[in-house]
């Protein structure tokens, strides 16, 4: 046997037995011996994956994918790594290769359906995980990862239909309980509480359990209308899924004091990406960012490119900050004078292909407001949209939902009171944003748009500079898919329910109510 057989050997039972490093350290010896063998720059390629070593990842799995192009597994972990540094429209395409190679197994086929999500190509992530359940269906994951695309989808039966397979397989994967309990209004005659209930007995040290369990309990409880048992489980729930975290608001109150400075008022004009596609829906999360996508993006005009994160990247990118975090002190710091043409034609292309074939795009990222001033400069003629909702009902709504774990922006989100003081901070910058960019903003009351639909719809429409379309008063009719906490509320004509919420648990609410009235915020009493 040769030295690189031997070699060889060892390196796929290192990687059979996902000895990364070992791996990594072999494929170093084995490269210089066979630079071309695709096996082992793919190899390479999953082990730096793996070790999060993105550049190195990048370089083998993409080389692998060309020395091979007909396996289809190589091109999957290329379009996955693609997908982890943010590079969507490469992403995709990388993606979409391996799909056209019809992969028959089904990991390859779940890997593709996690890229097609992260790339907000839901229907395509729909079609790639169900034939990974057709394939294994006994698999809970794949069961669950099915439903969450077939509601990103509006197929709401089907979603239910998967969810309960998942719980039947593995009544343990607990984030699907909580899926579950969100897809229609429970009822004090058909709801999961018992069996939630009792799936919570025992898991008093599992922290993942407490999470969603919990929460889960809160969601019903709360429709049954037992409004101090759920806020009780909202406690707990958030209480876990926090726990370890070491937030501190002090944090986000230097990033927002860094920002604002970086902006004086009054700011001059700058000449940046001349552009208009881009239409920013920017708000605190939960306070009615996806109504406005849904009306606007109704229009035939103007496509939904989704929840971006692709600003913030360009600009982290423009400013050459190597931390790990999208936006922080740092960052802020290298970014005090981009090119701002280029940043903003580099945000441009970064959304492509998902848009370009509509004369306008909605960027609906909520945490867009804190790049403002630099979308303001780098795209001057791109719209801005601010929602605004009552104080409390926004922090009360940020309470209640469990926000992507791996998400940079919602730590404050895990305790009430932090809540309420990232509230007061952004209320405050956007005070900022009005001084030192007047006429830029338009600002929407979220009570209103529900109270006067078709005037404030009006109001939008003219705004972004569109003519009016009638679709836009039916979006419930809208048939784009959507990935946000609001994707089956937005399935359903505007509904009055959610104001005012935070009377149904105002004994809860004081200690809030002491935080947002400290910082100036005024409550409606």
């Amino acid at each position: 046997m040769t030295d690189s057989s031997a070699l060889f050997l060892e390196l796929t039972r290192a990687f059979n037995q996902r000895a990364w490093s070992k791996a990594q350290a072999l494929a170093e010896r084995l490269l210089p011996l066979a630079p071309q063998h695709a096996t082992t720059h793919y190899i390479a390629g999953v082990a730096a994956l793996e070790l999060q070593q993105m550049p190195q990842a990048l370089t083998h799995l993409h080389v692998a994918a060309e020395l091979a192009p007909a396996r289809g597994d190589f091109v999957t972990q290329f379009a996955k790594a693609l997908s982890l540094v943010k590079m969507t429209r490469e992403a995709r395409e990388a993606a979409d290769k391996a799909m056209a190679l019809n992969p028959g197994d089904p990991i390859t086929l779940d890997t593709l359906g996690v890229v097609y999500t992260q790339t907000h190509d839901h229907d395509k992530a729909a079609e790639a995980f169900r034939r990974a359940a057709a394939l294994k269906p006994a698999h809970a994951p794949y069961r669950f990862n099915l439903a969450t695309a077939l509601i990103a989808t509006g197929a709401i039966n089907d979603a239910e239909t998967e969810l309960e397979a998942c719980i039947h397989i593995d009544p343990c994967w607990w984030k699907a309980h909580l899926t579950l309990a969100q897809l229609r209004r429970q009822t004090p005659t058909l709801n999961h509480l018992a069996r939630l209930q009792s799936l919570l007995s025992g898991q008093d040290d599992n922290l993942d359990a407490q999470t969603w369990l919990h929460m889960a309990l809160a969601k019903e409880c709360e429709d049954c209308a037992d409004y101090p048992a759920a806020f009780e489980h909202y406690t707990r729930g958030k209480t876990a899924a926090g726990a370890g975290r070491g937030y501190d608001i002090a944090q986000d109150e230097a990033l927002f004091a860094a920002i604002a400075a970086t902006f004086p008022v009054p700011q001059a004009a700058t000449t940046g990406c001349l552009s208009d596609e881009p239409i920013f829906v920017i708000g605190m999360p939960r306070s009615g960012t996806t109504l406005v996508e849904r009306i606007i993006s109704s229009h035939p005009d103007v496509h939904s490119a989704g929840e971006l994160m692709h600003f913030g990247l360009a600009l982290k990118r423009s400013s050459g900050s190597s931390t790990p975090l999208v936006i922080d002190p740092d960052t802020i710091a290298r970014a005090q004078t981009p090119d701002w043409g280029r940043l903003g034609a580099d945000y441009l292309a970064s959304t492509r292909p998902a848009t370009g074939h509509t004369p306008r795009f909605i960027d609906k990222l909520p945490h867009n407001f804190l790049y403002v001033g630099w979308i303001a400069h780098a795209l001057p003629n791109a719209k801005i949209i601010c929602l605004r909702r009552d104080p409390l009902d926004t922090c009360l709504s940020n309470f209640r939902q469990l926000f992507a774990a791996q998400s940079p922006y919602y730590s404050y989100s895990f305790d009430l009171l932090d809540t309420g003081r990232y509230y007061a901070l952004f209320d405050r910058l956007m005070a900022h944003w009005q001084r030192a960019f007047p006429d830029r903003i338009l600002e929407v009351q979220y009570e209103k748009l529900v109270d006067s639909q078709e005037a404030r719809t009006r109001d939008l429409l003219a705004f972004c500079g569109l003519s009016w379309h009638d679709d836009c008063l039916h979006f419930e009719h809208n048939a784009a898919p959507v990935n946000t906490a609001s994707a089956v509320q937005v399935r359903a004509p505007v509904y009055r329910s959610a104001l005012q919420r935070w009377r149904k648990y105002e004994p809860q609410l004081a200690g809030l109510k002491q935080v947002l009235t400290d910082a100036g915020i005024a409550i409606d009493a």
